[in-house]
Formats: C-alpha cells, sequence, structure tokens
C-alpha cells in the first residue's frame, strides 16, 4: 500500500510539472494587427483588422499550439479617405463581403505544426469566416516576443463570391480576385 501510494503521488507530481512545461503566451491586442489586400483587375485595396484576443501555447520553446480570434467590426481601410473610405468599408462589412452584423468575428486554431528552423513553423490551421470553416497553410516565424505570417485566403470558400470571375461572367474589369492577401503581425 505504502508504494501505491509513492507511486500515485509521483504520478500527480509527474503530470503537474508536465502541465506546468506548457506556456501560454497571450498577445498585446493593442500592438498586434492584420493588415489586409484585396485585389481586382484595375488595382487593389488594403486596411487593417484589430484582434480581440489570441494566444500561442508553447512547450520546450517550441510552439505546440495557437488560438486567435479576429474582430471584423474593425475592418478598416487605409488607401481611402472621405466617401470612398467609407463606402468601401460599409461593402466590406456588408452580406456581399464579411457579413459582421452576424459574424463579428473570424476565427483561426492551430491543428497541425511542424518546425522546419530557424524559428519558422508550418502551420496547418483551421480558419472561420462567416461560420465557414476551412483549413489554410502557412508558415509562421517567431522573432523574440513577435511573430510573423503572411497568408493566401480563397474567400469564395467562404461564401463571398461578390465579383468573383469565377461565380460571374461578364464582369470586365469589375472583376475581383478570388485570393485576398493577410499579413499578421503579433506582439505578445
Amino acid at each position: 500500500m505504502k508504494n501505491l501510494k509513492l507511486l500515485f503521488l509521483a504520478f500527480i507530481f509527474l503530470c503537474s510539472f508536465t502541465a506546468a512545461e506548457a506556456q501560454s503566451k497571450k498577445i498585446d491586442v493593442s500592438k498586434s494587427l492584420i493588415t489586409w489586400t484585396g485585389k481586382k483587375i484595375t488595382g487593389e485595396h488594403e486596411g487593417t483588422i484589430k484582434f480581440k484576443e489570441g494566444e500561442l501555447i508553447f512547450k520546450d520553446n517550441k510552439i505546440t499550439g495557437g488560438n486567435f480570434v479576429a474582430d471584423m467590426t474593425t475592418l478598416n481601410n487605409t488607401d481611402q479617405t472621405g466617401s470612398s473610405k467609407a463606402k468601401l468599408e460599409g461593402h466590406l462589412k456588408s452580406d456581399d463581403f464579411f457579413g459582421i452584423n452576424n459574424f463579428k468575428t473570424s476565427i483561426l486554431t492551430f491543428k497541425n505544426i511542424t518546425y522546419k528552423g530557424n524559428n519558422t513553423y508550418t502551420i496547418i490551421a483551421t480558419l472561420i469566416i462567416k461560420g465557414i470553416s476551412n483549413p489554410v497553410i502557412f508558415d509562421l516565424n517567431i522573432k523574440g516576443n513577435t511573430a510573423t505570417a503572411n497568408l493566401k485566403i480563397d474567400r469564395t470558400k467562404y461564401d463571398i463570391k461578390y465579383g468573383s470571375g469565377s461565380y460571374f461572367d461578364d464582369l470586365g474589369d469589375k472583376t475581383i480576385y478570388d485570393e485576398f492577401e493577410l499579413a499578421v503581425a503579433l506582439k505578445f
């Protein structure tokens, strides 16, 4: 019985030690940012989206997980001013694009992580936009208390088809490309 108690205490100690090894680093939402670029035949637009929350999980100084929530209500256009800016932001927030009245957040959750060396990881994650979930693959680079990633997202996979030449004929120079780009800058 004494040996059983010692084994049980050793097991509890090891479990608590293992759990203590994993460390969650919350992002500083005031300093972390998503910069988006959407392109069309006649040019492009860019802007930003702020995070609502996010974290990277480390174990033995390697990333083992991550969860991020983007606040879609903060979607902002940075290359225009005045009424053009307001018009584009309103359209992007409408049901034609991100439908923020019904979908105030987008969520990214890491599913598989491969260390490539030089503080770079290949991430397979699930991205939820407008309640629709799809896998995405990207590289994440860590440097000190910062992390960066660049993603290309096919908007049509999230039922965002407005102006898509893949779904509509005769759009001409009104065609908007299906992929948009995200440059993510995280600070902890």
